[in-house]
């Protein structure tokens, strides 16, 4: 007698999923309210939209609820809040007076981010875990978002700072799709203990972001993009060294 299957239940889990929806919304209220001029409000959504992204997969593995429909709803997410919204909301701040230059600034940004999510991947079974591949998508939004909200946090002209913000987004687009090598942090120990000296220096740098929110997160992002290259480059040399002495 043949055993009968029970019928297979298809669906998705529910919280990681709320999470991405919502860094995808934060995402989507960045666009309109950059069309409706509020570019502050458009750059603390993409913040906002970084720290939901950061949660869904947090969520995912501690509640054991992984799943593949997960993973590409994610990236979908990432496209739209990192790739689309901030490519939408430097045009609209900043180059819609500067024609075909200001687009072209703004698609690179956008492409960019659309390559690096699906290199990223295509990769994710073979990729070394402590790097990533390209500047993360979330982090380029935010030199962008960073920028922009120092400026009028700052009331900075518009007009003197165009072409800072389109070599910021130009090279935000280049960096996602370059080789250099970023660390992923994914080696620290969060779980594991630390010394005393670390807790002081955590407490210190959430005081910093509290204090100064604009100018903190576009200098702390923009250290990381800058990283990259330095990290290329270090580990370029030592593969030489290595094979001079061999």
């Amino acid at each position: 007698m043949k055993k009968i299957k029970s019928p297979r239940h298809r669906g998705i889990y529910l919280l990681p999923n709320l999470f991405t929806t919502g860094a995808m919304f934060s995402g989507f209220y960045a666009i309109t309210s950059a069309i409706n001029e509020h570019f502050e409000v458009a750059a603390i959504a993409i913040f906002v939209a970084m720290i939901l992204d950061g949660l869904d997969g947090r969520v995912a593995r501690m509640t054991n609820t992984q799943s593949e429909f997960g993973v590409q709803y994610d990236s979908l997410s990432d496209m739209v809040s990192f790739g689309v919204a901030p490519g939408v909301v430097m045009y609209l701040w900043a180059f819609s007076t500067l024609g075909k230059l200001g687009l072209f600034a703004a698609f690179v940004h956008t492409a960019g981010g659309a390559l690096r999510l699906a290199r990223f991947n295509t990769q994710a079974e073979t990729a070394d875990k402590r790097y990533f591949q390209g500047l993360p998508s979330p982090a380029a939004a935010a030199i962008l978002a960073g920028f922009l909200w120092v400026s009028v946090e700052y009331n900075y002209e518009i007009e003197s700072l165009k072409f800072i913000a389109l070599i910021l987004t130009i090279s935000t687009g280049l960096l996602m799709v370059s080789n250099f090598r970023y660390s992923s942090f994914k080696e620290i120990d969060f779980k594991g203990k630390v010394p005393f000296v670390a807790t002081i220096i955590v407490m210190l740098s959430l005081a910093f972001i509290m204090i100064q929110p604009p100018a903190t997160l576009f200098l702390l992002f923009l250290a990381y993009a800058i990283s990259g290259p330095v990290i290329t480059l270090v580990m370029l040399r030592r593969k030489r060294l290595q094979k001079k002495a061999k």
